[in-house]
């Protein structure tokens, strides 16, 4: 098991930029894969982006891919979602979640441990 905390979420205009961090506890980060995912009121848990185990394979949804950027920083022991150019369909509850597996990163049924979330907000 690991412990995940996501932080940096906020309140931003739309056009403006975001970075989530993901602080990895309990193990190293380097022996997961990460993704994260992101829930509006009403809305099932929607996969945005993750990053493989050892090969650091990206995916991202189509609703995101050119503006995020998820990567990893194993000095600190955290992973990132860098946002660009947010809109207001962005707005959601941002979760960090990790799974040993390599394979079907886009599947939320698959991690195995979940971070609390954090709230980002962008206003039109």
């Amino acid at each position: 098991q690991v412990q995940l905390v996501e932080s940096g979420g906020g309140l931003v205009q739309a056009g403006g930029s975001l970075r989530l961090s993901c602080a990895v506890s309990g193990r190293t980060v380097q022996d997961y894969s990460m993704g994260w995912f992101r829930q509006a009121p009403g809305k099932e848990r929607e996969f945005v982006a993750s990053i493989a185990r050892s090969s650091s394979i990206t995916y991202y949804s189509d609703s995101v891919k050119g503006r995020f950027t998820i990567s990893r920083d194993n000095a600190k022991n955290t992973i990132y979602l860098q946002m660009n150019s947010l809109k207001p369909d962005d707005t959601a509850v941002y979760y960090c979640a990790a799974r040993q597996g390599v394979l079907f990163l886009r599947d939320a049924a698959r991690y195995e441990d979940w971070g609390q979330g954090t709230q980002v907000t962008v206003s039109s």
